[in-house]
């Protein structure tokens, strides 16, 4: 088992919860990073390979996240051990025991994420209510299906391009996932007049320099099939799309996909980080020092769960677009002016900006701390 202590700051963790029902064979751990603002809310992440270190790095980018875009809520995530395409009985049974084990855990509440999606929040309604992201027929609003991930980073591309010495028009995009925030990244980008030359899902890559249908892409996911099936491109292995020239790189799919070993094949002007901690701390200084603009995770993807927060308000999906464009243009406007006028990364003028933010929340409450070197994301 990770050292859990050896992440501890100032900020969090509260609490680390480590969750096992022998009956179904059900292994997971929930992180409540900090909870001044409010009860925190973050995603259900599951995969084979996850561990507690990941979950406390992604509630940490939770309360990061949630910090900035001024919500009511801490930081969370729970990551649950297991093969996201399981059979579905079996995922529901995993799902539903998740729930009841955390059924009075009062300061976490349920969401989305990477390997489960609206469906599965559907089950866990079922079983607690305090969850977020649910089907529209159950009064949801379907962030995935809306794309508001995506619209949210297609704000955020359109300000950090004022930063930038190209702009939307004809820019060549390279999607790293092909999942919901990959794809509705790609039509909302087309939309502005971007052109997406490659992008990928887990079983490869690929590319064309003249442009990827994005509609007929949509279809072959649609259908169960991957990218790699689609006519009229060259299939690459996944690990090359790094190398693809661009001018915006986007990933959406899974962490620290750019680290030291492979940063500087990086070949983009730009770097909007579409999944959480998708690129390391160090790969993010060396872009820095290539002069490639790198938008950070938390502040580029919050879209869904400024969603997800407002559904928990009995929101709409009008007010939701209108609330995630103002939002994220007003949080990447002022990062990049912080890390204009005060010459620091991105992430560190980010940092900055939720931390004072989270501080303002600790100093309300009856037992408040003060940090002076946050972040362990």
């Amino acid at each position: 088992m990770e050292d859990v202590f050896s992440y501890v700051d100032d900020l969090g963790p509260a609490k680390v919860i480590h969750v096992y029902e022998p009956s179904v064979n059900l292994k997971a751990v929930l992180v409540v990073d900090n909870v001044a603002k409010g009860p925190s809310i973050g995603g259900i992440r599951m995969a084979e390979d996850v561990s507690t270190e990941e979950c406390l790095r992604l509630a940490r980018a939770m309360t990061f996240k949630n910090a900035a875009a001024d919500l009511p809520h801490g930081g969370g995530k729970i990551v649950v051990y297991g093969d996201p395409k399981m059979e579905k009985t079996r995922k529901q049974n995993l799902l539903r025991a998740l729930a009841s084990s955390l059924r009075y855990e009062e300061d976490y509440i349920f969401a989305p994420d990477m390997g489960t999606d609206e469906e599965c929040m559907a089950w866990i309604k079922d079983e607690v209510g305090r969850v977020v992201g649910l089907p529209r027929e159950v009064g949801g609003i379907p962030l995935d299906e809306i794309g508001a991930t995506g619209w949210g980073l297609s704000h955020v591309t359109d300000v950090a391009l004022q930063f930038c010495d190209f702009d939307i028009k004809n820019a060549r995009v390279v999607i790293q996932g092909f999942g919901a925030v990959g794809k509705n990244t790609a039509l909302f980008l087309r939309d502005k007049g971007a052109v997406l030359v490659a992008t990928a899902d887990t079983h490869g890559a690929l590319y064309n320099a003249d442009g990827l249908d994005i509609d007929v892409l949509i279809k072959l996911k649609d259908q169960g099939k991957s990218v790699t099936e689609y006519c009229g491109g060259k299939t690459i292995d996944g690990d090359a799309l790094i190398d693809i020239a661009c001018d915006i790189w986007i990933p959406a799919a899974r962490p620290d996909v750019i680290h030291d070993d492979n940063v500087g094949r990086l070949n983009a002007k730009l770097v909007v980080e579409g999944a959480n901690i998708p690129i390391t701390h160090s790969a993010e200084k060396a872009l820095h020092a290539r002069g490639i603009l790198c938008i950070p995770d938390f502040i580029a993807n919050a879209g869904g769960v400024i969603c997800a927060a407002m559904e928990y308000k009995g929101s709409n999906k009008t007010a939701v677009f209108q609330a995630i464009e103002e939002k994220l243009r007003r949080n990447t406007q002022l990062v990049l002016d912080r890390m204009k006028n005060e010459g620091v990364l991105p992430r560190q003028a980010a940092i900055e900006l939720a931390t004072e933010r989270v501080q303002k929340a600790m100093n309300f409450r009856r037992f408040s701390l003060f940090s002076t070197a946050p972040g362990f994301v």
